[in-house]
């Protein structure tokens, strides 16, 4: 992706739950803002509550899930990496409660998707520069509201978890080993992690690597045995139980069912 897109929450997910619910990353900067009911985030590990006119900033490569349920309806821009708009480069939870700032980036939003359906001249160059006074609205926005809360040593230690998750998902380590580099006991990891997200230490993990292998399960061609190998598992067998467990489906079935799903979009 080369430049900002604006989509709604359910456009982000390609219209699949599981993309958004289990805990991934995502290699764009984004910020989500939600327009209406409540929701769930998990990022870094850490639970956080949603509501209307929440501003939930995710940079690149942050492992983070997010759940709106039925109700919640909300929109979401992302910048590339890269982008020339300097974006924060920890996650950031903003509940706007003054009616201008509300405005202010629902204006942008509204202006940022009328350039992308329009489609008229430099339409790139205008959804980019929404794209900047969105960052101008962000940093403004961070300084009305700045972050009072100091984290403790457990929420230090949960998100240098999801950071270990994040960059070894695709490998064996285990959570015992994470918990060993991080210098304490799984249990003590297990306590932590499910005071602070929901979720024990080793739901963490399974939710991160079910992403992945969804991911590549569904959005492509590679061979299962390819994709066990690439994702550390042992063999293509525990690869299929592992997936069978989690899902009810055989991966090949949950291929399948992924392509019908496109087709009749494209039909549509």
């Amino acid at each position: 992706m080369d430049h900002a897109t604006v989509m709604t929450l359910v456009q982000w997910g390609h219209g699949d739950e599981w993309r958004l619910v289990l805990q991934h990353s995502r290699p764009h900067h984004a910020l989500v803002w939600m327009t209406r009911g409540q929701g769930v985030a998990v990022v870094e590990g850490v639970r956080r509550g949603l509501g209307v006119h929440n501003a939930l900033v995710l940079p690149a490569g942050t492992m983070f899930s997010l759940d709106t349920g039925k109700t919640g309806f909300g929109l979401v821009c992302e910048m590339p990496a890269q982008a020339a708009a300097p974006m924060p480069d920890r996650a950031q939870h903003l509940r706007i409660r003054d009616v201008i700032g509300q405005s202010e980036l629902t204006a942008i939003f509204e202006a940022m998707q009328r350039e992308q359906n329009d489609a008229r001249p430099f339409a790139e160059e205008a959804v980019d520069a929404q794209a900047a006074l969105m960052s101008v609205w962000l940093r403004r926005a961070m300084l009305s509201h700045p972050d009072e809360h100091a984290p403790g040593a457990a929420e230090r230690l949960v998100r240098a978890y999801a950071a270990l998750i994040e960059r070894h998902h695709a490998s064996t380590r285990s959570m015992a080993d994470h918990a060993r580099t991080l210098g304490v006991t799984p249990t003590h990891l297990t306590r932590v992690c499910r005071r602070l997200s929901g979720l024990s230490a080793a739901e963490l993990l399974t939710q991160r690597s079910l992403h992945a292998a969804r991911d590549l399960i569904e959005a492509g061609e590679r061979p299962m045995a390819q994709i066990a190998a690439d994702l550390g598992f042992g063999s293509a067998a525990y690869f299929s139980r592992f997936i069978l467990h989690h899902t009810g489906k055989s991966p090949s079935d949950l291929r399948q069912a992924a392509r019908k799903r496109a087709a009749s979009r494209r039909v549509i």
